[in-house]
């Protein structure tokens, strides 16, 4: 896919350095989620952010949404400071950050049509009803829906259809930063290239930058830019898609990769020998960060697999 040129001359507009986040562990030591990550996303950029379940890609996210406490570090949008903002203080940046979830269904009110799930945010921000109803009208067109479907519930629509209407909540602001938290993961493979496809015309269209975080390295790369690859909680690899996806250093990056299928049975198994290969090959010491010391890889998550049909 082609993507909006980045502003890669001016400040970034998301700058996390050395964030770590700790969550609470009973009487036990706090368990460490987020260990010393450090990203930049510029105007018009998608970072893809890749791992498996449990790396702590989405609680990166969440701490720039404000969702997930800031233990150390700093993460500065447009300039300003955000990791230690209390919630009335991070509503003036409301407009500008958004998010989608994987799963658009929790994300919507069942008990409100789509209409007014859209218009609500324009509304709260001092909108006029009707402009907003227009709005949210106007914005369902923009996403491949009908303005007539506003006055349905969330349930008449599909997984593939929910995704759309949370991207268009999401978009109803105008924001600048939009974090997308596992965006197709839980849609059939045909309805993820229409969703992503749709992500990448709109961006083109609003000027969006992009926190996208998946856990198929497949999937990042056809939507991003540049990529970085997390394991437990750290930065292990990061580069531009291309080289990452063509030309991976490290070893749980490219265990990541056999791990994905492909329809060529030949090209499926030398990935999975080169996979055990890397897996019995001693330590390599890499200057991206001390992942490299902590032990054997984990079995990989399966990727590429829709968790169910849209």
């Amino acid at each position: 896919m082609t993507h909006s040129p980045a502003r890669l001359d001016a400040p970034p507009l998301l700058e996390i350095r050395d964030l770590a986040v700790d969550y609470p562990n009973g009487r036990k030591q706090p368990r460490r989620a987020v260990d010393g990550v450090s990203l930049t996303i510029h105007e018009g950029e998608t970072l893809g952010l890749v791992g498996e379940s449990g790396s702590g890609k989405s609680t990166i996210g969440r701490a720039v949404l404000g969702l997930a406490p800031v233990t150390e570090g700093s993460i500065r949008f447009d300039g300003h400071e955000l990791g230690k903002l209390g919630r009335k203080e991070r509503r003036q940046f409301s407009s500008s950050l958004q998010v989608v979830f994987q799963d658009p269904y929790s994300s919507l009110d069942p008990t409100k049509t789509i209409a007014y799930s859209l218009a609500e945010p324009l509304i709260s921000h001092g909108s006029d009803r009707a402009e907003a109803r227009r709005e949210a009208s106007a914005m369902l067109e923009r996403v491949g829906l009908r303005p007539e479907d506003g006055a349905r519930y969330p349930a008449g629509f599909s997984g593939g259809q929910r995704q759309r209407i949370a991207i268009a909540r999401a978009l109803m602001l105008r924001p600048r930063l939009v974090i997308c938290d596992e965006p197709v993961s839980a849609l059939d493979l045909s309805i993820q290239a229409q969703v992503l496809n749709l992500m990448t015309d709109l961006q083109k269209e609003f000027r969006l930058s992009y926190l996208f975080i998946a856990h198929d390295l497949t999937v990042v790369r056809h939507v991003s830019d540049r990529v970085a690859v997390l394991n437990e909680g750290r930065i292990v690899e990061e580069g531009t898609s291309r080289e990452v996806y063509e030309n991976p250093q490290h070893p749980y990056t490219r265990a990541l990769l056999a791990a994905a299928p492909v329809p060529d049975p030949a090209q499926q198994r030398h990935r999975r020998e080169a996979r055990q290969a890397d897996r019995t090959r001693p330590a390599e010491h890499s200057p991206t960060g001390p992942a490299d010391d902590a032990g054997p890889l984990p079995e990989p998550v399966p990727l590429g697999k829709a968790a169910h049909r849209s």
